[in-house]
């Protein structure tokens, strides 16, 4: 119990530093809890070899819920931008393949490495990743499968902000099912959860 403690308390030492020095890409002081990662990764079959792939690690936080979800089956990949948080997520989860890059990048980075269809995609990516052009959703849906599942989260306090409002809308656009769950009051900030299933481009 003091080791996960510790760890914890490390966890969200390392989070709030990054904060402090890159705050549109970090998003958020405080890792996500592991009430919003349960339902952040209730997509991930609990049978079968799926292929999940996780945008925006951070910490770990929805990398060590697909782990317990996944136990040993299919293929689990993240790509995360910051250098101390993919070391941080490589060290702590040897199996999982970890890609330090931009997710910008994803068509090609999923290529060079043979992935797809994607079965699961769970981003921790805050608004500011999704800002470019083509939008980054675009690149999503079409990596997944005719079946696939992608969940996003969005913070009680800026899912009515324009930028959140485009996110919602570019999934609309390019699924047809997007569910917005219930606030999940056990996270700081409380947030809700977006489910997109069956991309459009099937």
């Amino acid at each position: 119990m003091a080791i996960d403690q510790r760890h914890r308390h490390l966890e969200r030492g390392r989070f709030l530093w990054e904060f402090v020095k890159s705050p549109l890409r970090t998003a958020s002081v405080v890792p996500s809890s592991a009430w919003l990662a349960e339902r952040m990764v209730a997509g991930v079959p609990e049978r079968g070899d799926p292929v999940v792939v996780e945008l925006g690690a951070g910490t770990g936080a929805f990398t060590s819920a697909i782990q317990r979800r996944l136990a040993g089956r299919g293929r689990h990949v993240v790509v995360e931008l910051n250098e101390r948080f993919a070391d941080g997520i490589a060290q702590a989860y040897p199996s999982v393949e970890v890609v330090c890059d931009d997710v910008t990048h994803l068509p090609e980075l999923l290529a060079e490495r043979g992935i797809g269809p994607v079965d699961v995609m769970v981003s921790g990516l805050p608004w500011v990743a999704y800002a470019g052009e083509p939008p980054l959703i675009q690149s999503i849906s079409r990596a997944l499968a005719p079946a696939g599942v992608y969940t996003q989260f969005a913070y009680n306090w800026t899912r009515w902000a324009a930028p959140a409002q485009r996110l919602l809308g570019d999934l609309r656009t390019e699924f047809e099912e997007v569910v917005t769950s219930t606030t999940v009051w056990r996270n700081l900030p409380p947030a809700v959860v977006y489910v997109a299933r069956r991309p459009r481009w099937t």
